[in-house]
């Protein structure tokens, strides 16, 4: 069977080069089960691959023929080999978390086969303190982060004796919808009202749109915070970049953080923008390269829907993204946070005045530039639109295990591109929050550092904001 696919899961596809895989990846550790011999992840390997049936989104890969007129479709792949995308891997003595973050880096720096599905997952033993890792990419043609995510929540559970429970990849049964007949509320003769009603919201969407556009370009030509970006400086890291890859990973109570914003009126994603903002300005003044302007960040950000009318609104929610400016002038922690929340605070009230798909068509224009530059030749010519892109994904607040096994760390990775070498990625679980870097092995040198950065900023926000 082969399914056509949508604009935007064809631009993954057409971005990515050998320079700029264009999948995101995770890495989970899991804490053995009390009892557990030395064979728990040969048979933790063993039973991932022992499933019944794998779920359709794990079977699709992409074609491209004169058949179809040059156009990207998915089919499944007729000749699946699980063992192809499911592996088990150890790590070299001394079985360091600096081995583990070595291996995950070339992993992700590794393109993904387009003759097979698109995703890959390692089980990694050889920890010296006995963990168990496991390390997976999917494209991002197929899934977003938070898509992600969910998926792997949706296989983890809350009772440490459960067992038998299958992997992400596995196909589960899904719930049927109900369907309303022509005698019930909402039967066949509501069909043209509604079409009618999408109809309608959608022309309203649309006409607003001009609006929409002159008011984020006036904040941006002002160098307020809005969905786009016009006044982001040049650094080291916004140039072109290899394929190789180099990932950071570390955690930290996720109390911390609250804490910091309870005292200053902050979000705990202020507090984050704050905490790399810190660690950018330390880590470019350590290679003499911090410019005078302050560095602008691409953050995803949801809101609430503002009209439930609306026909592109689902769920009731609306995800948009704003141009943060950092305050990486501004020497002291303090007021860096406090510029970052004002910021935040403005681009998110911009959004909220907008519909979902004047949200989404201000954020698409906003991103334009990254994607527009490579593809033009541009990067490395034109000022990169906005210097790196920071994003927090929500996890489980409570402790989750896998077939017995506890996850006590979960660390997003995720994909640098030409004029932007470096991604940083949060995630939030059981009452901390990770941090992944992942950067151009190149182009951010020692991406390490901004690990000790990171941890350095937290505390000076903690001393500015009396806490700790």
């Amino acid at each position: 069977m082969v399914v056509p696919i949508d604009p935007t899961s064809v631009a993954f596809l057409l971005a990515e080069s050998r320079r700029t895989p264009m999948h995101v990846g995770g890495l989970q550790l899991f804490r053995p089960p009390e009892g557990a011999g030395p064979e728990f992840a040969r048979e933790l390997y063993e039973s991932m691959l022992n499933v019944d049936e794998v779920g359709p989104l794990f079977l699709k890969h992409p074609i491209r023929s004169l058949a179809l007129a040059g156009q990207y479709a998915w089919t499944e792949d007729r000749q699946f080999d699980i063992e192809h995308h499911v592996r088990h891997s150890a790590l070299p003595q001394p079985g360091r978390v600096l081995e583990l973050l070595a291996l995950c880096s070339r992993l992700h720096g590794t393109r993904l086969a387009r003759e097979r599905p698109l995703w890959e997952a390692h089980i990694i033993e050889g920890l010296a303190d006995g963990r168990i890792a496991m390390y997976t990419k999917i494209h991002h043609s197929l899934v977003d982060g938070i898509s992600a995510m969910r998926m792997l929540q949706s296989v983890l559970s809350t009772d440490p004796d459960e067992r038998d429970m299958p992997p992400p990849w596995a196909a589960r049964e899904t719930p049927r919808r109900r369907t309303t007949g022509a005698g019930e509320s909402g039967g066949l003769l509501q069909v043209p009202l509604t079409a009618l009603r999408q109809a309608v919201a959608i022309s309203a969407d649309a006409a607003g749109l001009p609006g929409a556009l002159v008011r984020t370009l006036n904040h941006s030509v002002r160098n307020e915070t809005s969905a786009v970006s016009l006044h982001a400086p040049r650094t080291l890291i916004n140039t072109s970049i290899t394929g190789a890859r180099r990932f950071a990973a570390q955690d930290w109570p996720l109390e911390r953080l609250s804490a910091i914003g309870k005292a200053t009126g902050a979000t705990v994603n202020d507090v984050v923008l704050a905490m790399c903002a810190g660690a950018m300005r330390s880590y470019l003044l350590e290679h003499g390269g911090l410019p005078d302007a302050p560095l602008v960040a691409m953050v995803p950000v949801g809101l609430n829907a503002r009209s439930s009318q609306s026909a592109s609104m689902s769920g009731g929610n609306a995800v948009g993204s704003v141009m943060v400016q950092l305050a990486t002038h501004l020497p002291d922690a303090g007021d860096r946070l406090s510029a970052i929340s004002r910021s935040m605070q403005t681009g998110k009230e911009g959004l909220a005045s907008m519909t979902p798909l004047q949200i989404t068509a201000m954020s698409a224009l906003g991103m334009a530039p990254a994607a527009l530059w490579p593809l033009l030749r541009l990067h490395g010519l034109a000022r990169p639109p906005f210097n790196l892109i920071i994003s927090n994904v929500p996890g489980p607040r409570t402790t989750h295990y896998f077939n017995g096994a506890q996850l006590v760390g979960m660390y997003p990775l995720s994909i640098p591109i030409h004029g932007m070498g470096l991604n940083i990625t949060c995630a939030t679980y059981d009452g901390t929050i990770g941090f992944g870097l992942t950067g151009c092995r190149r182009t951010v040198p020692r991406l390490q550092r901004l690990l000790t950065h990171l941890d350095d900023e937290l505390a000076a926000l903690e001393k500015a904001a009396g806490v700790g």
